[in-house]
């Protein structure tokens, strides 16, 4: 990739034509966490990115649209699943938790650098717990805490059963329970909420400022690679319906779940065999301020059987624009939709023969899932409400509003002759690195920096070498196994816990 000036618009019976060298699809965390990356590394490479909603982090990155978890793996229980040998499996929390890292350092880079605000915005320091009712799964928690508490990315991690300790760190979950049911906790204090809402627009705030062209209202339609491997990709005004075709050096295609269309669309063989299956979501929601200023943590526990991982149920503390509320949930659905604001037909239109078999294969063998969600679609308000009450029984189901999340679009891959179903997130690029993709969701927003690292290190090999001391700069574990140099993780966690004012008490409504 060659430096380029700004963009260049040549008026003519066609299309307007547009020259950048970086172009993004899409305007949520994604998108703008790639943009700011680029625009650190290479501020003289121009950058138009396309929306095609009226505002950026409209879908999967609204605050209300996910949890916010700022996942980490401290209280996930699907990243620490159990072997049958009764032992735990802790290597993708341990992945998970040095991925989240990475977004730490970036922000807090962010902060002293001037293109992040207060982190009091987007971060809040928030418990993460794991709960468990009953011996059975108190002793998958006992276990868990065991496998964990030693390794110095969850250092702190505590295993509690006192029930009076219990009821003193979660009130609101405590009371109206039988004093002989048996209760545990994996207590994690370093735990975080977070906007990604806000994150977002302050990021691609910082990106507009220094010279990116942000384009809302703007659909991207069609993308075909040129004999020079450049991109010409359709892109339509929605408002005035103008047209305009962009001739781009490089495209990143972070659409959520329109994603998955717009790779097959580009006709790269990487995307040969990926299908998508979606799973909508709602949550209950209270603003009520004594519910919110009674449980101050992001509790999860286990989930229901046939459930997939994204669908545990948990009690969250949440903080967006200064305000304290608390989310319950999900409560899984289907939608042939791909996107929140997407089109009833996108289901169908992702099938295609070379992607048929692993969806018919994951389609046969879910069955577990497929029992699930039908049972979550029949759920009555106060069906829902009674799993709730399971984490907290005192509560008055009146307080919540049933609202309704984002689309999450879990990735179909190829397996042999049929196909896997995978709850995680993956990029997907070109073997000639002009153009890469996001597919999947959890852990998703949480782990956007180190998913774009990838992606840079995916389509541009040639550049790490001289980027490497910038990428340190703004990621200091860059490229360190944490687990093996303790001294960095314990300053490095010292300086984003400052830098973002986590350990600080906050004055919140």
């Amino acid at each position: 990739m060659t430096d380029s000036s700004s963009l260049v618009i040549r008026n003519g019976s066609s299309p307007a034509v547009v020259h950048t060298d970086v172009l993004l699809v899409g305007g949520g965390i994604m998108s703008a966490t790639l943009g700011a990356l680029v625009k650190n590394l290479e501020p003289s490479w121009s950058i138009s990115l396309f929306e095609r909603l009226a505002e950026p982090a409209k879908e999967s990155s609204d605050p209300w649209n996910n949890a916010g978890t700022g996942h980490s793996a401290l209280c996930e229980l699907n990243y620490t699943p159990q072997r049958p040998d009764g032992t735990i499996d802790v290597s993708k929390a341990i992945k998970v938790n040095q991925q989240f890292q990475l977004s730490r350092q970036f922000w807090s880079h962010g902060v002293t650098q001037g293109f992040l605000g207060d982190p009091r915005t987007f971060i809040n320091a928030v418990p993460h717990v794991s709960f468990a009712r009953g011996e059975a799964d108190a002793a998958y928690l006992k276990a868990r805490h065991e496998a964990l508490v030693d390794n110095p990315l969850f250092e702190g991690i505590q295993y509690i059963d006192d029930r009076d300790d219990i009821a003193r760190r979660l009130p609101l979950m405590s009371a109206g329970r039988s004093d002989d049911e048996k209760l545990a906790l994996n207590w994690s204090e370093g735990g975080t909420d977070v906007d990604f809402g806000s994150l977002t627009r302050q990021l691609l705030d910082h990106l507009g400022q220094s010279g990116a062209e942000l384009h809302y209202n703007h659909e991207v339609r069609n993308l075909k690679q040129n004999s020079d491997s450049t991109w010409t990709v359709l892109v339509k005004d929605t408002t005035t319906g103008k047209k305009t075709r962009v001739n781009a050096r490089f495209v990143f295609v972070g659409a959520g779940g329109g994603a998955l269309h717009l790779l097959q669309k580009s006709g790269i063989p990487e995307i040969r065999g990926f299908g998508g299956f979606p799973v909508s979501g709602q949550f209950l929601k209270t603003t009520n301020p004594d519910l919110a200023k009674g449980h101050h943590a992001k509790v999860y526990g286990k989930p229901p059987v046939g459930a997939p991982p994204m669908s545990v149920p948990h009690l969250d503390t949440r903080v967006v624009n200064g305000q304290l509320s608390l989310m319950f949930g999900p409560y899984a659905g289907f939608s042939p939709r791909f996107l929140k604001a997407g089109n009833l037909t996108d289901l169908p239109r992702s099938i295609r023969p070379n992607n048929l078999f692993s969806m018919l294969g994951v389609g046969m063998n879910s069955m577990p899932l497929t029992v699930y969600l039908i049972k979550e679609l029949l759920k009555s308000r106060s069906q829902r409400v009674e799993s709730l009450l399971e984490f907290a029984p005192s509560i008055d189901g009146d307080d919540f509003e049933l609202i309704t999340a984002g689309q999450r679009v879990q990735t179909i891959r190829r397996n042999g002759a049929s196909g896997t179903l995978e709850f995680g997130t993956c990029t997907v690029s070109h073997s000639d690195g002009t153009i890469a993709g996001l597919l999947g969701a959890s852990p998703g927003a949480s782990t956007a920096v180190a998913a774009m690292v990838d992606v840079l290190e995916s389509c541009f090999p040639d550049r790490l070498a001289a980027w490497r001391p910038r990428l340190v700069d703004m990621m200091p574990s860059y490229g360190t196994d944490l687990m093996q140099d303790t001294t960095l993780l314990s300053d490095l966690r010292r300086w984003s816990d400052k830098t973002l004012r986590l350990t600080e008490e906050r004055e919140l409504s």
